[in-house]
């Protein structure tokens, strides 16, 4: 069967899902995958379709009868109309925010950690610029202190890592622990009143005819800043390895025509969110497959990104792509909240290694992490002389 033979956890898929995808996506477009206990899809138009249509492919799972711990009732698992007004919240302190600037900083800050590893031989992009940057934008527009980097990396890797719970139920419990952790430090947020910035325009926002549940607003705020950081993180280890490995791509980079348009296709080529799970509210139909009632559904933006059907050349490269309506960041309602401040952060880590006058170079093989819903480095060696 299909599903066999995708193992989103074997090492070979961690290095290469592409070509697997690609023959899947030909030949079964949407198969039975025991493992996950879900359907899966591999075209765009199908992962599309079951994104918007929220009505008949439920995230909340108690609209088919399950339940939801109390610290996952967030924006990103409320289907609307539910949903609506916590996201609607959010996305409009966020727009209020000037992420021009907040780019600006990003880069500086980039820039100077450029400086420091110029000629000091080998390091970790990971920890040295992806962590750094993340965890500093998405607490410059939330308003917060940053936590420590090392620290919050671990805690928000715990908490990536139990997405895969289905596959590996062990990971299931470091990941409550760690989400009840950076609930707690959210929590303390709230309480001691963020400098200006998105939370504080959340704290004073009018409550409405009906005050929404407080705790969906600080759960929302959890996931920002954690699903932020996090799919920043991965997205930056994502196209510094495109760059590593691609020669002259980032001396293309110095056009600025080129970044506005070059980023969004390094989140395209290899993009930090791999798929997201929906259940169907009522019996249908994908492509050839009878959909049940209940039955679980994973949409695989990896698939979908490079489906020829909508991108043209689906596997190379083309930084003047347009349009580019990629889902490396989900789609629709449920897409990551923090997707235009991930973008800000991309765009600023560009800008500095297009700009810095170091050559930026691979310094060995990196080693992706052994995650499934989020496609990301552990550690990527590179050195700039």
């Amino acid at each position: 069967m299909p599903g066999d033979r995708y193992v989103p956890l074997d090492g070979a898929t961690l290095r290469n899902p592409y070509p697997l995808l690609a023959e899947l996506r030909r030949t079964e477009p949407v198969f039975w995958h025991e493992g996950m206990r879900s359907w899966a899809l591999t075209r765009y138009a199908d992962c599309v379709r079951v994104l918007r249509e929220h009505e008949r492919f439920a995230r909340d799972p108690r609209r088919i009868g399950g339940a939801v711990p109390e610290p996952s009732l967030s924006v990103q698992t409320l289907d609307p109309p539910e949903q609506s007004r916590v996201r609607s919240l959010f996305m409009t302190a966020l727009r209020a925010q000037d992420l021009t600037v907040v780019e600006g900083r990003a880069r500086v800050l980039v820039l100077e950690r450029l400086s420091a590893l110029a000629g000091a031989g080998p390091f970790d992009v990971v920890a040295e610029i992806a962590v750094p940057l993340s965890v500093t934008v998405v607490s410059d527009v939330l308003g917060v202190e940053p936590p420590p980097y090392a620290e919050f990396a671990a805690l928000s890797d715990a908490i990536m890592r139990s997405m895969d719970g289905g596959l590996e139920p062990s990971l299931v419990e470091p990941g409550r622990i760690a989400r009840q952790q950076l609930s707690d430090l959210v929590e303390s947020w709230f309480q001691d009143s963020p400098r200006s910035g998105l939370l504080s325009l959340v704290r004073a926002a009018e409550p409405g005819p009906v005050p929404l549940d407080a705790l969906y607003v600080k759960n929302t705020a959890r996931v920002m800043f954690q699903g932020g950081y996090s799919t920043m993180a991965a997205a930056v280890g994502n196209a510094v390895h495109t760059l590593l490995t691609r020669p002259g791509v980032l001396d293309r980079f110095r056009n600025r025509g080129v970044r506005a348009t070059g980023v969004d296709e390094l989140v395209r080529f290899d993009g930090p969110v791999q798929g997201t799970t929906r259940t169907a509210v009522q019996t249908c139909r994908i492509g050839a497959a009878r959909i049940a009632s209940g039955d679980r559904v994973v949409a695989l933006f990896a698939a979908a990104n490079r489906d020829p059907a909508a991108f043209p050349d689906a596997d190379e490269l083309v930084l003047d792509r347009t349009p580019n309506r990629h889902l490396g960041y989900g789609w629709g309602p449920h897409s990551c909240v923090g997707t235009t401040v991930a973008q800000a952060g991309l765009r600023a880590l560009v800008a500095a290694l297009a700009e810095h006058p170091a050559h930026l170079a691979a310094a060995g093989e990196g080693m992706r992490r052994r995650t499934a819903t989020m496609r990301a480095f552990d550690t990527l060696p590179a050195v700039l002389r």
